[in-house]
Order: C-alpha cells, then structure tokens, then sequence
C-alpha cells in the first residue's frame, strides 16, 4: 500500500453519498495525506432549479476554504468558471485551479506528491505540480452524461489517459475504450464495504420510521434518481402488481409527480449512509432499474455488491457487469420479465442470504486498493 505520500485528487462531490471514490481516498488516508479538489467545471450548468441550488451550495463551500472532514482527509471546493467548452475559462480556471492548490498544499503537503483523477478533465494541470505518479481513475463513459459535450470530454480523456502512469477502469467496456490509450490500464471493478452492509442480516437493527408502515413486499432501491433510472419500467409493474410496494431511497433530479399519484411507489428521499443497511434489512428484493444506453453499459453499479452483501434477491435490467452475476440475481429486459423476476425473488429460498453475502467476502475495497497500489508501485 502506499504511504507517506500526499495525494491530490481530482473529484466531485465530498458531500455527495459515497462512491468509489470515498471509498478508495478514505483508505489511502489512513496513511498518507489527502486533498481532494471538489472539481465542478466538467459540465456547464443550465437554469433548473436543481443546478440552480448546486451553484449555491458550491459557492457556500468555496467561501468556506479547506475543511477536514475526517483524519488525513481536506477538502478543498475551489472557484472555478464551470464552462468546459470555453478556451478562456478553460485558462481561467488553470490559473484558479493552480493557485488555490498550490495555496492549499504548501500547507498541508507531507510527502511526495501523487494525483488521483477521478474527473476526465483536468491534464491541463497536471504540468504545474511535480506528482511522481498520476492515475486516472475511471469509473463512467463520462462523455454520455446527460448536459456534458460529448466530443470536448473526449478529447480531454484521452490526453488524461496518455499522460497518466496508470488508468484504473471498472467495466470490461471501460477497459477495452482505455487500453489503446494507455497500455497501463488495468481493470478493477467496484468493492463493496462488506462489514457495513452486511449488518443487515441482524435482527437487532432498528427499523426506520419511514418505511415502518408500508407494507411487504417491499422492492427497494437506493442511489441518485437520475435520467439513467427506468422509473417508467418501475411504474408499470407498480400498476400491473398493486400488492407490491416500490421503496426509493436517494436525490432526484427527475419530476416525481407522476409517480408520486401510485399509492405503492415511495420516495422517501436521501438517507445517511450509516443508515443503509437498516432500510436494506427491510427490503425483501433490491432492484437495479436502470435503463440500456450508451451511458450504463459502460457502469459498474456499487449497489449490486452492496445489495449482495445485505444478503438480498437482486433483481436487474440486463448491464453487461451485471451479467456476471447472474448465479447469484434474477436479470429482466422487459416488464414482462421484470415482473416474473421479481416473483421469482420473492418465492426465494431464504437460506440463499447466506450464500450471497458470503460471495462479497473477497470483494472489499481494502482488496481493490491495494491491487491498484501494487501495480502502481510495481
């Protein structure tokens, strides 16, 4: 593992509900010294409502300056103009960028200097800090988000990819676009923080207050609500299936309002993530509705492992990483199927908990991190 060093990391959202990213910083920091740059100029935003309160939220934390939400671990949300298709902001921001880093770690630097990207975009900086490794870490086809220009973050990922020492992807359809890039790109698909989620299977966890009253079956789902969520498939089957009741943790982005008028369908909003598992333990299925694009193809969903640690019938729409995991989940491409999966889940041999839990023993984070550090090392 490495240690010693301090690491600057290039991602989004601190404050966003862990991901990958957490996971992996919050393990290196247990030995080295960490920066994290809440970098938010990928995409420019457009005048919702929702974009409208993340410029607010961005520009409180800018005002804030470095904050320390854990040992080892800084934050750092610097000002930057977030108009990627720009030339002048694209300068703007280098000259920002750099000198609120370089502010930050004159202060806190305590080692040699790696950086850490997790965002496709920002090689242009990398010339201005002496890092003795570079790693990109890429865990989406960044290009096929919705509001990001397509043929700009391409360019900038692939420069990324030829500048980095290694190139982490976590989807075989990641590992395949990278490799041409950068013959250091090696595939590690997401780790699960097994010890967390496989509280579940404790009857000693309370139950939520929220979910208390609705009743079983409950199908559960936890992440973003975002485009890439097929709440429309969810929908019908809410209808086909009243009996059933559909349970959604996490932000939207999405109108709800037309899913909000079926009595099973329940949003309940984002939850603290020490919280998870307690809702996990109260679902009798955990579902993956997401809908087949250019975007999820290419994803490696944390919550299969998360759901599998919990102990949980799976039940998903057909992504390639998915299919892997077909031994141990129930895969639908229609609601037909969805349906009939479901159904199958449910009738479950209850024993089969154990065995699905037991298959995320070897898929932690602290195993994914250290194969990462090894090759980086060696």
């Amino acid at each position: 593992m490495i240690e010693g060093s301090t690491i600057l990391c290039f991602a989004s959202g601190y404050d966003a509900p862990p991901t990958s990213k957490h996971h992996v910083m919050h393990l290196l920091a247990e030995r080295n010294t960490v920066l994290w740059v809440n970098y938010h100029a990928s995409r420019a935003p457009t005048a919702s409502s929702s974009d409208l309160v993340y410029i607010a939220r961005k520009l409180a934390q800018v005002f804030t300056g470095v904050t320390r939400p854990r040992k080892n671990l800084y934050v750092l949300t610097p000002l930057v103009i977030p108009l990627p298709g720009s030339p002048l902001a694209r300068r703007l921001n280098r000259t920002l960028l750099i000198s609120q880093i370089r502010s930050a770690l004159s202060r806190l630097r305590t080692g040699p200097l790696q950086i850490w990207s997790f965002t496709p975009d920002i090689s242009y900086v990398l010339g201005y800090f002496k890092a003795e490794k570079v790693v990109y870490y890429c865990v989406d086809d960044h290009a096929s988000f919705s509001g990001y220009d397509k043929q700009q973050v391409r360019r900038d990922e692939a420069d990324l990819c030829r500048k980095a020492d290694l190139v982490v992807t976590t989807s075989m359809a990641l590992q395949q676009a990278k490799q041409p890039l950068n013959p250091n790109t090696i595939l590690v698909p997401h780790g699960v923080d097994y010890d967390h989620f496989s509280q579940a299977l404790s009857n000693a966890l309370p139950v939520p207050a929220d979910i208390a009253g609705i009743p079983h079956p409950r199908l559960g789902f936890f992440g973003l609500i975002r485009d890439w969520v097929n709440l429309d498939l969810l929908a019908e089957a809410a209808r086909r299936r009243p009996e059933w009741h559909f349970v959604l943790l996490g932000d939207s982005t999405v109108n709800l309002s037309t899913y909000r008028d079926l009595a099973n369908m329940h949003f309940l909003g984002r939850k603290p993530y020490k919280q998870l598992p307690a809702y996990c333990r109260q679902f009798d299925v955990g579902l993956i509705p997401f809908r087949i694009n250019d975007l999820t193809r290419a994803v490696n969903p944390i919550k299969l492992r998360e759901y599998l640690a919990a102990g949980l019938p799976v039940v998903s729409t057909p992504l390639p990483e998915v299919r892997q995991y077909e031994h141990l989940i129930n895969i639908a491409d229609s609601v037909d199927t969805f349906i009939d999966a479901i159904e199958s889940s449910l009738a479950a041999d209850p024993a089969g908990r154990e065995k699905r839990t037991r298959a995320m023993t070897g898929e932690t984070w602290p195993e994914k991190v250290r194969r990462i550090c090894d090759k980086l090392e060696n």
